[in-house]
């Protein structure tokens, strides 16, 4: 272990690591991927621009590290939800209740279409990406093949696979429109769950 992997994971330095995503978290709030520089950081930390390299091996480290919080603070919450309910009726009560916080207010709102912007342009964001995405596919494939046995692996993946679609594109839709109401989408998603 080098004596900067040793910071890193030492109490002040794990916080000193949370307090640097939080402020990249604010600045791709504020004016998307351009404005988290090291200079910016550092501004806002009261750091050194060099200190980045020890928490994060420099700055696109950090780039990864404010992805994947954002990733966490506005959809994990809706998977883990989701993965965690008894079953389905439950699912769709988490769904009903969470969607709308995940896409709720300006701030997610722009977190979530940097996400986007930045997978597409970026290959390690966007590996970054995938590899959360299946993840995510994963999960909840998993979660179904425990609540419907009788589900080929096929339909549990395709299943997954829908859901995650879903959630990005209603992401994606509120993005566009942000005065567009997630009720009706989940009213629809409610009614195809339970058939006719």
């Amino acid at each position: 272990m080098t004596p900067e992997d040793h910071r890193a994971s030492t109490p002040r330095g794990r916080a000193r690591r949370d307090q640097l995503v939080r402020i990249g978290l604010d600045l791709l709030a504020e004016g998307g991927w351009p404005a988290i520089t090291a200079r910016a950081v550092a501004d806002r930390a009261r750091i050194r621009p060099g200190l980045l390299h020890h928490y994060f091996n420099g700055l696109p480290g950090l780039h990864v590290a404010v992805a994947q919080r954002a990733s966490e603070m506005i959809i994990d919450p809706v998977v883990d939800a989701l993965v965690d309910a008894p079953d389905t009726e439950a699912a769709l009560k988490a769904l009903r209740d969470l969607v709308p916080r995940m896409i709720a207010g300006e701030r997610n709102l722009r977190l979530a279409a940097e996400l986007l912007v930045r997978a597409l342009r970026d290959p390690r964001m966007g590996a970054e990406r995938r590899d959360w995405s299946r993840a995510v596919r994963g999960r909840i494939a998993a979660r179904l093949e425990h609540l419907c046995p009788a589900w080929p692996a096929e339909r549990r993946e395709g299943t997954a696979m829908l859901f995650t679609a879903m959630l990005d594109g209603l992401m994606l839709q509120l993005i566009l429109d942000p005065d567009l109401p997630a009720g009706p989408a989940l009213h629809a998603t409610e009614a195809l769950v339970a058939g006719p």
